[in-house]
This record gives C-alpha cells, sequence and structure tokens, in this order.
C-alpha cells in the first residue's frame, strides 16, 4: 500500500554504494532483511508499508566498472524520532547481495517546510504579476481615456470632411500632417489647428485653406513624407515646412520632438531652394507611363480614397468585395472567395500582413508601410516608397 502524499511528514533521502553488481530488488531486500527486528515491532518496514505509514522504497542504481551506485528515497507519516530511528535502520544495512555496501544518509528532509518555502516563493510570483497587471490597467485606463477624449476633439472639416483639430477653423495658422492619427498626435499634446491630408491627392479644402491662413506642412521624415510634401508645395500656398526626424512619423513621436521639429520649420521657399525641387519635375514624373495592371491598381486605389474604402481584387484584378477601412482585417477574415490583391488608402499594420497571409494573399497596395516586424515573403507590398507612380 503507498502513503497518501498529503501525509507524507519527511523524505529521506540517501546514497548508495556497492562493491559489486548489484540491481534495484538486491538493494530493497537488502534493506528489508538487515532491518527486520532490527528497531522492534513498531517500526518493522513491511508492516508500516502495509499502513501506509511509510512509502515505497524508491531507489536508482547504475553499475560502472564492476561496481554500483545510486541513491535512494522514501517517504515518512511517522513523527520526528521514527523517522529518524528508520533512516539511521537503513544506514545500518552493510551488504548488498554477495557485496560489501555502504548507505549513507544525506538528509531526511521536511516535506512540509519545502512545501511552505515553495508556496512563499510562488506567493511572491503571483503577488508580483497582480501588481504588474494592475498598474498596466491602470496605464490602459488612463491611456483609453485620453484617446476618448482626443477622439471626442477631433472634427470633420470641409467638404472633404478631413481629420482635424476643433481651432481650425478660428485659428489664423493651420498645420497640415498627413493622416488622422498625426492629428490625434498632437491633440494629445495640445496642438488644436492641424488638419490631415488624408491621403496622397491634395484635396480642394486644403488648398483653399492654404490660401486663406499660414499654413506650415508638418511631415513624416521618411519618403512618404517627401512625397507628400512635393504634392502640397506644388499645389497649395504653403508657408513653412517643418518635419519629424528622419525615419519617425508624425503620430507617434513626443510632445518634445513635436515642440523642436515645429520650431525648426524652414520658410517653403527656402525649403524649395535648399532641395533644388522645380514643379517640372513633377510633370517629368507623370509622362511615365503606367503598365495595364498598375493603371487598373491605380483607378481602384482613386476609388478607395473617394469612397474610404478597401477593394478586394482577385487573381484577375477582378473585384471581390468593397469593405470599410476601419474593419478592413476583421473583413478579411471573413472572406471565403480568394483575394489575391488588397487597395486601400492608410496604413499597413502587422495585423493585416498576418491575416492576409493566412488568406492567402498575395499583394497589398496602400501609401505608407507601419511600423512591423516581419513582412511575409509571398506577399507584394506597394507603397509611394517603391512605386509613387500608382500613388500620384
Amino acid at each position: 500500500m503507498s502513503i497518501d502524499p498529503s501525509s507524507a511528514k519527511y523524505l529521506i533521502k540517501a546514497k548508495i554504494k556497492a562493491d559489486g553488481t548489484v540491481e534495484k530488488s538486491d538493494v530493497i531486500g537488502a534493506i528489508f532483511g538487515q532491518t527486520e527486528g532490527l528497531m522492534g515491532e513498531e517500526l518493522d518496514l513491511r508492516d508500516l508499508q502495509k499502513s501506509a505509514r511509510i512509502g515505497r522504497i524508491e531507489v536508482d542504481i547504475v553499475q560502472k566498472k564492476g561496481k554500483s551506485e545510486g541513491t535512494l528515497t522514501l517517504t515518512s507519516a511517522l513523527e520526528k524520532v521514527e523517522t529518524a530511528i528508520i533512516a539511521a535502520g537503513i544506514e545500518s544495512v552493510d551488504r548488498i547481495g554477495p557485496c560489501k555496501a555502504e548507505i549513507t544518509i544525506e538528509k531526511v528532509e521536511d516535506i512540509r517546510v519545502v512545501k511552505r518555502r515553495n508556496v512563499i516563493e510562488r506567493a511572491k510570483e503571483i503577488l508580483t504579476n497582480m501588481i504588474k497587471e494592475s498598474r498596466e490597467e491602470l496605464e490602459d485606463i488612463a491611456e483609453a481615456i485620453r484617446q476618448s477624449v482626443q477622439v471626442e476633439e477631433i472634427v470633420y472639416y470641409g467638404k472633404d470632411h478631413l481629420p482635424a483639430g476643433p481651432n481650425v477653423e478660428k485659428s489664423d495658422a493651420v498645420i497640415i500632417v498627413e493622416g488622422r492619427n498625426d492629428v490625434l498626435n498632437l491633440l494629445k499634446h495640445g496642438i488644436k489647428n492641424a488638419i490631415a491630408v488624408d491621403g496622397t491627392n491634395i484635396p480642394q479644402t486644403i488648398i483653399d485653406l492654404c490660401n486663406e491662413k499660414i499654413a506650415t506642412a508638418f511631415v513624416d521624415g521618411d519618403r512618404g513624407g517627401e512625397l507628400i510634401l512635393k504634392e502640397l508645395l506644388q499645389v497649395a500656398d504653403i508657408d513653412f515646412v517643418a518635419r519629424a526626424p528622419k525615419t519617425r512619423e508624425v503620430e507617434e513621436i513626443s510632445y518634445k520632438l513635436i515642440m523642436k521639429a515645429l520650431k525648426n520649420k524652414v520658410p517653403a521657399e527656402q525649403f524649395i531652394e535648399n532641395y533644388g525641387l522645380k514643379k517640372k519635375e513633377k510633370v517629368k514624373e507623370e509622362k511615365e507611363e503606367l503598365s495595364e495592371e498598375e493603371l487598373t491598381h491605380k483607378n481602384f486605389l482613386s476609388e478607395a480614397k473617394e469612397n474610404h474604402s478597401a477593394i478586394f481584387l482577385d487573381d484577375k484584378n477582378g473585384e471581390v468585395a468593397r469593405v470599410k477601412v476601419d474593419s478592413l482585417v476583421d473583413e478579411l477574415q471573413k472572406m471565403d472567395d480568394k483575394v489575391h490583391t488588397i487597395i486601400f488608402d492608410g496604413i499597413i499594420t502587422q495585423r493585416l500582413l498576418d491575416v492576409a497571409f493566412e488568406k492567402g494573399v498575395k499583394t497589398i497596395i496602400s501609401p505608407k508601410l507601419g511600423e512591423v516586424t516581419k513582412i511575409p515573403k509571398s506577399i507584394n507590398i506597394i507603397t509611394a516608397d517603391n512605386n509613387p507612380k500608382i500613388f500620384e
């Protein structure tokens, strides 16, 4: 009969050495045989095992170069004194089978102390996780409230319904940014006179605003930001130019970097002169011919911009479905048809790439690639950086 683990109090651990080759059964037989009658009837090992007051004798032994070595463990539900006697009795064994042997008690552990120690360590881990989760939850709540207030402050300005801060209408100066998230980040830091172009084509609303107010173009520090800036300078009356740090985006930079960029803004004329921008460069680019497929994609992209939608195409560039950009990923997950190409006016996220890979999508066309960690090799990403012709 085995001892109930919950009733065990002590764990006897011992080392075994024998001057010859012995097996597990030899060790157990020697212990029972040589301790019989040694410790009195009340501590007879066989009787104690039958009454589940001690556990099974567990032996792990190996043979090496004609000798045997191993370990022995035994659980006990007896009191301290009786357990100590049992341990001493086991240690008295001096022969195993025909071989001279030695059993040495290494330690007798109080199982309850070990359990208590484990409980304490585990409790520390649980408490640490609780504190961490509580702190993260508070931070999430604060951020959710902050974002909610920012979203409530956003207005949609003009006939093009462009995302903007609440002070655009009454302010003498406006900040022209690329997208809605840029407006949100500026709102977060108290700047309420920003308005988003919301695409690569400059809306008439922006052109009109720039004619009426002092306009500062504040764009990302990447290739996409350059393209937006060139377009703005050619069609709108921009007074100043500010840029996020190189490779950084307006939507994710800190208050300090925002203020530094705006403080270091330069007159538009100086920027054009420094970078050698000329309108004829734009004309030259427009003369570059598009392939039939690129022209098809360009037309679909124009429709996607106008309708604020995402368009799914099959492998023959036939339209499969149109969905709202905000629900693009969720709708893609529901699609039963084979979606080959996705076209939309927004930012390609890691979540979109992951779902697109699962669905077998081969091409994604969008002005900008966001902060992603992994791009599947099977997906062709087309953005304003690598194929600006489609986005002009």
